[in-house]
């Protein structure tokens, strides 16, 4: 697969929904890439990308901006508290807002910059006990503590899960988002981007697809 190949799927897709043409963002999930294969990509003219972890993130991507204009960083894996200050200097939105202490910490860090990426709420939509996320009980609550805080929250995250078909959770977010007037779904990986745009994705993350099976040795 190449990115020409998933840009034609998510077009396709786009217009089997009625979609806007372009109108959901592609991200490119570069985590444990060889960065030979992500100036590939950027050598295409494609910028919107995401990494699960801020330090491997701040380790390559200062140098890929400086020869690559108007990159867009996308914060999609877990987001300590401490690491907070750095990512909100790395990246243009973060979706991985899961609890009140990260929250908090976000608004501290806003109120003293005076800036603060676009922020997606993690949804926990399969409510398993290993993985990340607010429970969906608890999702209007938080979105109205985070809005309490003025923190831009433009949207809801979710990872389905593996053993269950995705558009259940894909439409479950997409009603938590309409209740709670948010716009933003970033939903949909490289098995089932095509499933979340017609469920009204805004955000799709596409990794594997785009650059080739990761190398995690």
């Amino acid at each position: 697969m190449s990115l020409s190949e998933i840009s034609e799927r998510l077009r396709k897709a786009e217009a089997a929904a009625g979609r806007t043409p372009g109108g959901v963002r592609l991200i490119a999930v570069s985590k444990v890439q060889p960065e030979a294969r992500i100036e590939a990509v950027l050598a295409e003219g494609h910028r919107v990308f995401g990494e699960n972890r801020v330090q491997e993130a701040a380790g390559k991507w200062p140098d890929f901006r400086t020869r690559f204009e108007g990159v867009e960083l996308h914060l999609i894996g877990p987001l300590q508290t401490n690491k907070a200050r750095q990512a909100m200097e790395l990246f243009q939105a973060i979706h991985s807002v899961d609890r009140p202490k990260l929250a908090r910490a976000l608004a501290r860090l806003a109120q003293e910059t005076g800036h603060c990426p676009d922020l997606f709420i993690q949804v926990n939509t399969g409510e398993e006990d290993q993985k990340a996320g607010v429970m969906p009980q608890d999702v209007d609550t938080f979105v109205a503590e985070c809005r309490a805080l003025d923190l831009p929250v433009r949207g809801l995250m979710c990872i389905p899960p593996v053993d269950e078909e995705p558009s259940l959770h894909f439409a479950l977010l997409a009603k938590m988002a309409e209740r709670n007037g948010l716009a933003g779904l970033s939903m949909g990986m490289s098995g089932d981007f095509e499933r979340a745009v017609a469920q009204g994705a805004t955000h799709v993350r596409v990794g594997s697809a785009i650059f080739g099976a990761r190398d995690y040795d």
